[in-house]
């Protein structure tokens, strides 16, 4: 029995139910005395013993090929792991920003969320989750399991597939105590939409989900109506920098990150696109033997996005650091100054949003007439109820 009261049955073990008999169905003898009658009453009983037997094991097989799952409902999170529920979840506990922003997106009412992390505290952003109870200190760090425990949670959303977060671990922890780990990322273009549709499906909001995918459709064809007029020739070269650059030799975004594919959308190329993997290590030489039109950086770690304004300046340094590196002053990029960081909610539930807002930096003059802040203000007064402040972009 969990914390909450309800009784766990391991999925890999049988349930076998049996149904009582009535009446005259009763297989015991109801007469002392044994008669032709009894006789009878008796050879029945042992048949409906025998029945039943067979029956249980019949089930018993069935029940050990196919695990009882309570539930008139499933949904399989992005490392494969299905969640079965016959209601929609009223106590869930999250700590990144990103599933609580596609929450929003998809209007639940983010009362359900009784566990956050202190992503979420004093933040204009975040009204409703003002008093929540912390159970860590960030979408990142350690897990104060007693904290979690003690709000009680049916879920607690995490991320899947973030070199940051031992998913498997943290499932490992809770599964025996009856809290189902979901495993959902919301910053990859590719799978983007998919983990929007597992909450919708969750939280019976298909059809906000429907009207969400159409506004990223409309989007993107405005996009792509321009984009597809432009030459191969005419798309730039683009190599994109982790956050780990600045701590160490470059680290790039390669073939599976989000990135690669929103490159590709607004008209660049990753040239590193063909290396596996979300992120990998390459030598200063590799980037300058590409010589690329445009550097870009992730810029998470940077003092960007909503109410930020990088007050201490550190996009005019890191570029300064940049360009002063071995060989890069003759760099394309840096000759032309096309170097930009890019705030972090464009790598998550924003990045469709964020889309034009890229293109205009790759294509600059086929996306001159386009006013890419008005995409980012929508996004922020139609899911946040909240005017747009702070920077988004910096430049070299």
């Amino acid at each position: 029995i969990d914390f909450t009261g309800r009784l766990l049955l391991p999925a890999t073990k049988p349930v076998v139910r049996f149904r009582p008999l009535r009446g005259s169905q009763c297989c015991l003898p109801c007469q002392a005395k044994e008669g032709p009658l009894m006789a009878t009453g008796k050879m029945l009983g042992i048949l409906q013993a025998v029945i039943l037997v067979i029956g249980g094991w019949g089930i018993y097989h069935f029940s050990a090929d196919e695990p009882v799952e309570d539930g008139t409902k499933t949904v399989v999170d992005s490392n494969g792991v299905a969640y079965s529920f016959d209601e929609t979840p009223t106590r869930v506990a999250l700590t990144n920003t990103y599933a609580a922003t596609v929450m929003k997106m998809l209007d639940v009412d983010l009362s359900v969320i009784v566990g956050a992390s202190k992503d979420f505290q004093s933040n204009e952003l975040w009204p409703e989750l003002d008093g929540t109870d912390i159970v860590q200190n960030s979408a990142h760090s350690e897990i104060d399991f007693e904290a979690l425990l003690d709000t009680r949670p049916e879920l607690y959303i995490v991320f899947a597939t973030n070199g940051m977060v031992d998913t498997e671990a943290i499932r490992e922890k809770l599964d025996p105590v009856g809290i189902h780990v979901l495993a959902l990322d919301f910053y990859k273009y590719d799978s983007l939409r998919y983990e929007i549709g597992v909450l919708a499906t969750l939280f019976d909001r298909e059809d906000n989900a429907q009207q969400l995918f159409e506004e990223f459709d409309r989007i993107e064809a405005e996009v792509n109506q321009r984009i597809d007029l432009v030459s191969e020739e005419d798309r730039p070269t683009v190599v994109m920098e982790h956050h780990a650059s600045l701590t160490r030799d470059p680290v790039v975004l390669t073939g599976t990150s989000q990135w690669t594919d929103l490159i590709e959308l607004a008209g660049g190329k990753n040239v590193f696109s063909h290396l596996p993997g979300h992120t990998t290590h390459v030598d200063m030489e590799a980037i300058l033997e590409e010589n690329p039109d445009v550097l870009m950086f992730d810029g998470i770690t940077f003092d960007l996005g909503f109410d930020s304004y990088d007050d201490r300046d550190k996009c005019t340094t890191h570029m300064q650091a940049i360009s002063e590196r071995p060989g890069f002053t003759e760099m394309q990029a840096v000759e032309n100054d096309r170097m930009f960081v890019m705030a972090g909610e464009f790598a998550g539930p924003m990045m469709i949003y964020g889309l034009p807002t890229l293109a205009k930096q790759l294509q600059p003059s086929v996306f001159e007439d386009v006013d890419s802040d008005a995409y980012l203000d929508d996004f922020f007064t139609t899911y946040f109820n909240i005017d747009r402040k702070g920077t988004f972009l910096c430049f070299a």
